[in-house]
């Protein structure tokens, strides 16, 4: 029996209805991308037909479970599980609507003959912050002085069910971006990294055998202090003792593959991350088999100075998006 766990950042997956209390302009007939119900039903069609396919090189079922960044809202991805190419596999969505100044979102689809929710929450991440920007974390609880300012962004998505009847918990997140440099927004991510850890623990604190699996866009490597310290997740298997995470995308980094690309330079910013009762080699209970980039050529640029990176909405023309998908098996013996 096998499971494909996949992740993906869609990439502005907008409809092109205005939403005045978020800043979706450039998705609109009248904005910077000229978004239309052509282009919409396009990027749809193309989401649609990688997520139907991701994992199919060991396994002919589409994912079990899919986590995903960067959609705008419930409405699209009911749209997106009624695709064409997605309806037969009858996904069921749990959502919540975050904070975040664009309004993009996270989000989990689930195969309903597969994964039963049993429950689920959307966890905060708000920073209080100086006027430089700079987390304050010695700040009051109440913010009477101009010099503080709440900041709010995307919500932490945890939920729990039953996979084949084993529980399993997995935790849905985007951290914050590197927008205004690497350096400045670190803290940003390392609270985020924090947070996730946090909602580890208090899974752990529940059941010390908890399988858990946590993934999203990190905006940061395997190797840096947010996934490594504040997530504390390590990449080698041998390595991870009990209550510890294990992640396998730190391998894949090392030699050289990644998710997304900038400036030449590769990364995997994309990465899914499981707990110490998933990595066993006892096949008789669901079990991490191994992880994968999905890249196939027609999500790629073939030509031009971004060949090689993830083919993206560029230059109106509908693209797929400028992140590729990550992926786990999980894999248990099927008993005669």
């Amino acid at each position: 029996m096998v499971h494909t766990i996949a992740f993906y950042n869609t990439e502005n997956l907008f409809d092109t209805i205005n939403n005045p209390k978020t800043n979706d302009e450039q998705f609109l007939p009248s904005g910077e991308y000229f978004w239309n119900s052509r282009k919409y039903q396009h990027k749809l069609d193309n989401i649609a037909e990688v997520l139907a396919d991701i994992g199919s090189d060991a396994n002919p079922d589409a994912p079990s479970i899919i986590g995903l960044a960067e959609v705008e809202n419930r409405q699209v991805l009911e749209d997106l599980v009624q695709n064409p190419k997605l309806v037969k596999m009858n996904y069921g969505i749990i959502h919540f609507d975050s904070p975040d100044r664009r309004g993009i979102d996270v989000a989990l689809l689930y195969d309903k003959k597969k994964f039963r929710p049993e429950s689920y929450k959307s966890i905060p991440l708000v920073f209080t912050i100086d006027e430089k920007g700079r987390i304050a974390k010695n700040a009051p609880d109440t913010i009477t002085d101009t010099k503080y300012r709440k900041y709010f962004t995307r919500s932490q998505l945890l939920v729990t069910g039953l996979l084949e009847g084993e529980e399993f918990s997995f935790i849905v997140s985007h951290w914050p971006s590197r927008g205004g440099g690497e350096k400045k927004t670190r803290p940003y991510r390392d609270a985020a990294g924090e947070l996730n850890r946090k909602i580890v623990d208090s899974l752990f604190n529940i059941n010390p055998k908890a399988k858990i699996v946590t993934m999203g866009d990190f905006n940061d490597g395997p190797y840096n202090n947010s996934v490594r310290k504040e997530l504390a997740a390590k990449d080698r298997k041998e390595q991870v003792k009990p209550l510890e995470l294990h992640n396998p995308m730190g391998e894949l980094a090392r030699s050289g593959i990644g998710s997304v690309a900038y400036r030449d330079n590769w990364d995997i910013f994309d990465q899914i991350v499981l707990s110490e009762p998933i990595i066993h080699d006892d096949f008789n209970t669901l079990q991490f088999w191994k992880a994968g980039v999905y890249n196939k050529t027609y999500i790629t640029q073939t030509s031009g100075k971004y060949k090689g990176y993830p083919l993206r909405t560029w230059d109106g023309e509908v693209g797929y998006s400028d992140h590729f998908p990550v992926y786990v098996y999980l894999i248990r013996e099927i008993k005669k």
